[in-house]
């Protein structure tokens, strides 16, 4: 089965560093305003607290089941955040449902700490203790957010040392069968059936609805070069291959 590389220390001639203090820097950069902004919210009533909590979990809901088109293609770059290092490889975009969905997801969580602070009673004590903890909290979850997407080159990179879907990443070798995923009636991503099962987890899935590529195009790509990986190590463009019919 395709596993994570689990607890692998980042080596210091990797290629990655530029990209981890920059991702480092533009996550600092977002969340130091936003815990400062938080710290100094005024206090607010109930009923302005629900709506700051309320609202923004009710669009993430919303988000989350819509489904627009995705005809995007894998691009091919010279220098993508891989499995262990920079390497060339083929790129899949965020879709647009993907960046609705974490618009939303960042939304409902500064909104959620937003309503939480502003409850507290303006004074020392407990409230005094709280309220720099939950800005604090709520400003790291949102730089970790922009630290992610800076650090990583697209939601989805084929590479020839393995595939990586955001953080996770899956070697070639133990691929047997590439499937598309269905669930909850929908085709969404596509499934990294296993030669050998390793653990008891189910097989990986990869893409889906926050990828532009759809799953016949990512089925045909993965398919194409889990047999011949180092293809796309020669430094050269390469095309991924459309699908049957596509």
């Amino acid at each position: 089965m395709p596993l994570p590389l689990p607890g692998r220390r980042p080596s210091p001639g990797d290629g990655l560093w530029a990209r981890r203090l920059l991702a480092a820097a533009a996550a600092a950069a977002v969340a130091a305003p936003v815990a400062a902004g938080l710290f100094r919210l005024p206090p607010v009533d109930t009923l302005a607290a629900s709506c700051a909590i309320w609202l923004p979990a009710g669009a993430r809901w919303l988000t989350k089941r819509w489904w627009p088109r995705r005809d995007g293609r894998l691009v091919w770059m010279p220098q993508v955040a891989g499995r262990a290092s920079v390497e060339p490889g083929l790129v899949a975009r965020r879709s647009l449902a993907g960046w609705a969905d974490l618009t939303a997801e960042t939304v409902a969580m500064a909104a959620i700490g937003s309503g939480l602070i502003g409850t507290l009673p303006d004074e020392s004590g407990w409230a005094g203790l709280l309220r720099p903890l939950l800005a604090v909290g709520v400003a790291a979850g949102i730089g970790r957010v922009v630290y992610e997407e800076v650090r990583f080159t697209g939601r989805l990179a084929l590479t020839a040392t393995g595939i990586r879907h955001g953080r996770r990443t899956y070697g070639w070798t133990n691929i047997d069968l590439v499937v598309p995923h269905k669930r909850d009636g929908q085709v969404d991503g596509v499934r990294l059936r296993p030669a050998r099962w390793v653990s008891l987890e189910p097989a990986p899935v990869v893409g889906g609805r926050d990828t532009a590529v759809p799953e016949e195009r990512l089925v045909a790509a993965i398919e194409h070069f889990r047999s011949r990986p180092e293809m796309l190590a020669v430094g050269l463009p390469v095309t991924a291959p459309e699908p049957a019919g596509g």
